[in-house]
């Protein structure tokens, strides 16, 4: 989203099938792609100005680019808030009269606005209660159907990421250290990181044990990392060459990615 200047590496982005680098595009470039690319965050209390009408919140997009008039960015608001959820006579309220769920779909309306190609979806479930998630889940699906959207969605939660998401990368210590399809990564990991995180899913058999990985120690500090491959202080797989040779992030199959010396003679659990 280019919110802060990255120190390296590249953003591809393509809206209009012209590859651009989103890190490096100036300013005048970087106004035209943000028409396309839109986020919705994490906190609905505090993504919402209190002082702004539902109106002007979501409107704001529409006015900033200059798109419509008035008259007509009222009538694509009311549009919307139904498409959302939520109902045209909410238009002249303001975000404390509306619960937790409903300031999300009032972020997520005001990220569908301008009709984006990309949305960045930052946990954008983590502080809604649990009946309130699969609501606000199921709407981010349809509308992903609707609109023909591609998300980043960015969670903690696994049976959330396995819900929605096609393909899955796993981070640590700002690195990736896996990426393949959700199936496949559920039903195979191949980094120790990804098997310790599906084992904290809950399983929702009782007669079906849950075999819990507890990983010692503190996580790696990324401006400080530790040699070799930063997982090897909490992994019980780790060897020698673990802690002296930092591992190439690679492909062991087709469109399975992982940063692991031992990814392909390890048996780890699949919590399937």
């Amino acid at each position: 989203m280019r919110a802060l200047l990255p120190t390296d590496g590249e953003i591809l982005f393509a809206p209009d099938g012209e590859i651009v680098d989103v890190a490096q595009a100036s300013q005048k470039t970087l106004k035209q792609l943000r028409r396309h690319m839109q986020m919705i965050f994490q906190d609905p209390y505090s993504s919402l100005n209190p002082r702004m009408t539902v109106l002007d919140i979501i409107g704001e997009p529409l006015l900033v680019n200059g798109i419509i008039s008035r008259h007509e960015r009222e009538d694509r608001v009311r549009e919307l808030l139904v498409q959302v959820g939520l109902k045209p006579e909410h238009l002249r309220r303001y975000p404390h009269a509306f619960s937790g769920g409903q300031r999300q779909r009032i972020g997520i309306a005001r990220a569908l606005a301008l009709h984006p190609k990309l949305i960045v979806a930052d946990e954008p479930v983590s502080s809604l209660d649990v009946s309130v998630q699969a609501q606000v889940l199921n709407l981010l699906q349809e509308l992903q159907d609707s609109f023909k959207l591609t998300y980043l969605f960015v969670a903690h939660d696994l049976s959330v990421i396995r819900h929605i998401s096609d393909r899955v990368a796993v981070m640590y210590a700002g690195q990736l250290v896996e990426l393949t399809e959700v199936d496949r990564l559920f039903k195979a990991p191949k980094h120790p990181y990804t098997e310790s995180l599906l084992s904290a899913v809950p399983i929702l058999e009782p007669k079906r044990q849950s075999k819990r990985i507890l990983l010692s120690g503190e996580v790696a500090d990324p401006s400080n990392l530790p040699s070799g491959c930063v997982f090897h202080p909490r992994c019980s797989y780790a060897e020698a060459q673990c802690r002296e040779e930092k591992p190439e992030f690679r492909e062991i199959e087709v469109g399975h990615f992982v940063r692991c010396h031992f990814a392909e003679s390890l048996e780890l659990e699949s919590f399937e």
